[in-house]
């Protein structure tokens, strides 16, 4: 046993991408400094509670990166029908007793089970899963029918797509995940080779219907809040607009350098002064006590792993291969400019993490997961498989 497991990691370390798994921890190492000065304002004991779950979840990544790197997705892939099962049934969840959410919105987008430390987010989850399943179902549509420009594969994808986020967002009100599975499906999509005719029809259909459903007034009130506060800034700013408001006060206090680590204004007071200072708002964090510096190494490192991620899709063996990196890349460009955005009040608050570095447990194992995915592809790349062949190893 121990024999095997000194084998297993000896190829790991040989063969799966060690400089996207020091990127990754790198962040993740300044994601706690950062949530251990957000959450020194709480008592001693839910502060701590809340840096040893950062800090197993980390650990936990790891052993999950490892694990996931040496999973063979097409394998996997086989069982298709599982997975999607699995989204349904996961999502589905949230319409039992684990499921919760914030009675101020309505979002019903965690689940809590009694044998965690902490809640899980089924959409974290069903990101990986579902960018899975639709770069399978892309590969086969190009393998079998030879064409993606028509209408019926077009459609065959968008369905899929448009279906799981309709289920997602029925379950849980949650607007901002729901977008993630479409944004993910538009890169994938776009790269894969669909007629650009039919991005053109989606977004003229879901601008129209959007319209019409905000003319009749069919979208939630908080929704529509959170949009007409971005064009008026003093649009309930003691309620909807309060929280960015105070983000991009901190962040602009904090200058080139910031007020200093441990020592932000806001970052130090009571909960109302920066809400969700911890999760959604811990870039405005950095703004304040480490000043643009701060913010750009932030960016700098969501940047690198990136591009690591694109780097590996551009190498992949196999189109599936490369769907599934374009789709995790997706995932984190939208998360990543999306919460900026947030902070900065240029794009609506709708409940999106910063990957890496917000606060979350299932959130950043499950990034973790992902990235282990691309090692994986990595390990299983032409120039990776030379290597295993070569006569010298």
């Amino acid at each position: 046993m121990l024999n095997r497991l000194k084998t297993i990691l000896a190829d790991f370390i040989q063969q799966a991408d060690l400089v996207l798994l020091g990127l990754c921890c790198a962040a993740s190492l300044y994601g706690l400094v950062l949530v251990f000065s957000a959450t020194r304002y709480l008592t001693a004991a839910t502060g701590l509670r809340r840096m040893l779950i950062q800090s197993g979840s980390l650990l936990a990544g790891i052993v999950v990166y490892i694990f996931f790197s040496m999973l063979d997705l097409e394998r996997i892939m086989k069982k298709w029908k599982w997975v999607l099962a699995f989204n349904i049934i996961f999502i589905l969840l949230l319409k039992t007793p684990f499921g919760f959410g914030e009675a101020e919105t309505g979002n019903n987008a965690w689940l809590k089970f009694p044998f965690l430390p902490f809640n899980i987010s089924p959409a974290e989850v069903v990101k990986i899963s579902f960018t899975l399943l639709l770069a399978k179902q892309i590969e086969w549509l190009w393998e079998e029918k030879k064409d993606l420009k028509s209408f019926r594969s077009a459609f065959f994808v968008a369905g899929h797509t448009l279906g799981l986020c309709a289920l997602y967002f029925i379950a849980s009100k949650d607007m901002g995940n729901a977008l993630v599975f479409l944004f993910i499906f538009l890169c994938m999509a776009f790269v894969a080779g669909f007629a650009l005719r039919w991005f053109l029809l989606l977004f003229a259909a879901g601008g129209a219907a959007i319209s019409l459903a905000w003319i009749l007034d069919l979208i939630y009130p908080y929704i529509k809040k959170r949009f007409i506060v971005l064009f008026d800034h003093d649009f309930e700013p003691l309620g909807v607009g309060w929280q960015q408001n105070r983000s991009l006060l901190a962040i602009g206090s904090g200058g080139m350098f910031g007020q200093g680590y441990l020592q932000g204004a806001q970052t130090q007071s009571g909960s109302t002064a920066l809400p969700e200072k911890h999760t959604d708002m811990i870039f405005a964090v950095a703004g304040e006590e480490l000043g643009l510096i701060g913010c750009a190494v932030i960016m700098l490192f969501l940047a690198l792993i990136i591009l690591r991620v694109l780097f590996v899709a551009r190498r992949a063996r196999t189109p599936f291969h490369r769907y599934v990196c374009v789709g995790i890349a997706a995932i984190l460009i939208f998360q990543t400019v999306i919460n900026i955005g947030m902070c900065l009040f240029v794009m609506p608050t709708i409940g999106i993490t910063l990957p890496f570095f917000s606060y979350g447990g299932s959130s950043l194992m499950t990034l973790f997961m992902a990235m282990g995915v691309v090692s994986g592809i990595k390990k299983n790349s032409p120039e990776m498989r030379r290597v295993a062949r070569s006569p010298l190893r």
